[in-house]
């Protein structure tokens, strides 16, 4: 449900390096900008490709990422499959003009405000770019409204401007932009909007979130110069931000004290998260057995990535936690497994 963006947990593992693992996917927005860019896309243009085209152009683009977890998994309806491969595409094209096309702050503002300008075109009933051809049908079909897109948009914008956050209200502020609004989509997908559902989807989906920054704190840092940890949790260690970046560089703690005070910054975090997933939980119950399993997936996943922050000791910033094959295996047949006794209870109900 909520690989799309940064709410769920996804990239390289930090411990290989940053230069070989970014070259490849910073070469391919450079290329798909050169193809589909505001220089080839935009205002007096036509679509840049059919529909059919653009379905599978956005099916290559959800396939060929690294995620936790396929969004085009077989849990996904196949109904449902193109759809969820635009929202995908969507939140991936985002997320790489805000990270990584062109050069940080004006420039990277510049890209998302076209691509602010090629979401409302969509949702005028003109779509342009690949993405938002195979968007439109979506968004028709299941009455998708603007805001969440938006919201997502204005969450890359925030990362030009802002690299620091103070306290956890202001990081869960800026959840609602980020990660929130993804589930609100698939919810929107799945035909399960509510408001009661939105806000316990809000709690799965600003834990994840949380828990991918906490899971990142090397890479965002070393890779982006953004610190997600609030300095409520922060402030108490002594020159922080410098012993934070010499440690993340060694691969060690840079003295004797410093992996014990990090400890103690990320474990109220950490526990935040937890109380998020446990609130969060409630959303399952509620949903038909079609949309159970996906959701299920992801809250599970997330919930298990934080288990694997704990068992690393929560030092995050020598280490990225993530789940091996065996374990996301795992979790896709307890998942399956849940939503084929969810169907048998409801045949014998009925």
């Amino acid at each position: 449900m909520y690989p799309f963006a940064r709410g769920f947990p996804h990239g390289r593992d930090a411990t290989a390096g940053p230069i070989p693992a970014r070259v490849p996917r910073v070469n391919r927005v450079v290329d798909e900008l050169r193809q589909y860019g505001p220089d080839r896309v935009g205002p007096g243009t036509g679509a840049a490709m059919d529909l059919a085209g653009a379905r599978a152009w956005c099916g290559r683009l959800a396939r060929g990422h690294y995620e936790n977890f396929s969004v085009l998994s077989s849990l996904v309806p196949v109904r449902l499959r193109d759809d969820f491969a635009a929202v995908y595409a969507f939140c991936r094209w985002a997320d790489d003009l805000g990270d990584e096309a062109g050069t940080p702050g004006e420039e990277r503002l510049q890209l998302l405000a076209w691509w602010r300008g090629e979401l409302e075109a969509c949702f005028a009933g003109a779509p342009r770019h690949p993405v938002f051809v195979a968007l439109r049908p979506a968004v028709e079909r299941h009455s998708l409204p603007i805001r969440p897109f938006d919201d997502l948009i204005r969450a890359f914008e925030e990362d030009q401007l802002k690299s620091r956050y103070a306290t956890w209200e202001e990081l869960r502020s800026y959840c609602t932009r980020s990660a929130d609004p993804v589930g609100r989509i698939v919810l929107g997908l799945f035909g399960c909007a509510s408001e009661e559902r939105f806000e316990l989807s809000d709690r799965i989906c600003t834990a994840l979130q949380v828990v991918n920054h906490v899971q990142d704190v090397r890479r965002d840092l070393e890779e982006r110069g953004r610190i997600y940890l609030p300095a409520e949790f922060t402030s108490g260690i002594a020159d922080f931000e410098d012993r934070l970046a010499r440690s993340a560089a060694l691969g060690h703690a840079c003295d004797r004290q410093f992996l014990a005070e990090y400890r103690a910054a990320v474990r109220p975090i950490v526990d935040r998260c937890w109380t998020l997933f446990d609130e969060g939980r409630a959303l399952l119950d509620g949903l038909p057995a079609e949309a159970r399993p996906v959701v299920r997936l992801f809250a599970e996943g997330g919930e298990s990535v934080l288990a694997k922050v704990e068992a690393w000791n929560l030092e995050t910033c020598l280490h990225r936690p993530r789940l091996g094959k065996g374990q996301k295996a795992m979790l896709v047949g307890r998942a399956w497994w849940g939503a084929l006794r969810a169907r048998r209870a409801a045949g014998a109900a009925s």
